[in-house]
C-alpha cells in the first residue's frame, strides 16, 4: 500500500519543502527553469526609465536572469515565505501578496507576467482582473499555464508526476486547469486582447538533458494550445 499523501493536490505547503530546489537546474523544478526563459523572450525591452515589471507568483525568482538587460525593475509577489526569500536572493524585489488582491495601484506595470500560476489559483477571472488593472495602457500581458483539456491532464499530472524534472506529485490540481476561452474573455474585459500559442519541451534536448548531456531544454511552439501553452497581450490605450 503506497504511504499517503502529505498534503492535498495544490497545497501551497508544498512549495516549502521544495525550496531547496528551486536553483537547482537538474531539481524537481528543473522544468519551470525551461518555462521561465521561453517566457522572458515574450518580454520587450523597457520604453521608459523605470520601467516597472510585477511577477505574478514568481516562486523563487526563476525569470530574473532571463530579464537582464531589459530595463526593468522586477517586483515578484507570492504568498510562499521560502520562495519569496530565494527571489530575494537572485535580485527580485519580491513581496508577499495574493495574486487576486495585488497591493500595488492601478496602471502601475509596464509588464505583468503570469508565469504557471494561473493553473494554480481557484478564481481565475479575479487575477486576471488584477493583472490587467496594474498594467499600463500600452503595457505587456505574458503568462503561460496548462489548459482544461484530457490530454493536459493526462501529459501534466499521469505523465510529468512520473518524469524526472516534470512535475513534483501534488503539485497540480487539475480541475483548475485554465479554459483558454474564459482565460481570452477574463483578458478582453480587462482591455487585453491576449493571443495563445502552444509551447513543448524540445524532445532532442529533454533526452540529452536526461542523459546528463544538457545543463537545460528549450521550449519550442507546438502545433497545439492543449496542453501547455503561452499567451501575449498589449492593453489597449
Amino acid at each position: 500500500m503506497s504511504a499517503p499523501r502529505a498534503f492535498a493536490r495544490n497545497d501551497p505547503r508544498q512549495y516549502d519543502e521544495l525550496a531547496g530546489d528551486w536553483w537547482e537546474p537538474r531539481g524537481r523544478l528543473a522544468m519551470l527553469h525551461w518555462i521561465a526563459a521561453a517566457r522572458a523572450s515574450l518580454v520587450p525591452p523597457a520604453r521608459r526609465p523605470g520601467a516597472l515589471l510585477v511577477d505574478l507568483g514568481c516562486g523563487g525568482g526563476l525569470l530574473s536572469p532571463h530579464l537582464e538587460g531589459k530595463g526593468y525593475r522586477h517586483l515578484g509577489v507570492d504568498l510562499t515565505d521560502s520562495a519569496l526569500a530565494a527571489a530575494r536572493g537572485h535580485g527580485v524585489a519580491a513581496v508577499r501578496g495574493d495574486v487576486g488582491a495585488l497591493p500595488l495601484r492601478d496602471a502601475s506595470a509596464d509588464v505583468v507576467s503570469a508565469g504557471e500560476i494561473l493553473e494554480h489559483v481557484s478564481d481565475l477571472a479575479v487575477v486576471v482582473a488584477e493583472a490587467c488593472r496594474v498594467l499600463r495602457p500600452g503595457g505587456t500581458l505574458v503568462l503561460d499555464t496548462i489548459a482544461a483539456t484530457r490530454v493536459a491532464r493526462f501529459a501534466a499530472v499521469t505523465v510529468a508526476e512520473r518524469v524526472p524534472g516534470g512535475a513534483p506529485p501534488g503539485i497540480h490540481d487539475p480541475a483548475l486547469f485554465v479554459d483558454r476561452a474564459v482565460l481570452i474573455d477574463a483578458c478582453a474585459r480587462g482591455g487585453v486582447r491576449l493571443s495563445l500559442r502552444g509551447l513543448r519541451p524540445s524532445v532532442p534536448d529533454l533526452v540529452s538533458w536526461l542523459a546528463g548531456r544538457r545543463p537545460g531544454v528549450r521550449m519550442v511552439p507546438s502545433w497545439t494550445t492543449a496542453v501547455l501553452f503561452q499567451g501575449i497581450g498589449v492593453k489597449e490605450a
